[in-house]
């Protein structure tokens, strides 16, 4: 069975101290897309499994809908 080749994708994240204590890092391209950590750099690697797991979920629903789905192009 031939391996899956995985690509590398650039998100901004927007990383925030909570008033909990520790941070909240969120993918503003990515709805829903949120994760926490005690520090900075904790939080910034949950948010890349966070990401990882919203693209594998996103796959899973553009294959039941395929039909639906339409691509536009945006100039800014």
């Amino acid at each position: 069975m031939p391996r899956e080749r995985k690509r590398k994708v650039t998100y901004e994240i927007v990383l925030e101290p909570s008033e909990e204590g520790g941070f909240t890092a969120y993918a503003p391209s990515l709805k829903g897309c949120v994760s926490e950590g005690e520090t900075e750099e904790e939080a910034l690697e949950n948010i890349k499994d966070a990401i990882s797991l919203w693209l594998k979920t996103w796959e899973d629903i553009a294959a039941e809908k395929k039909g639906m789905l339409r691509r536009v192009e945006v100039s800014v």
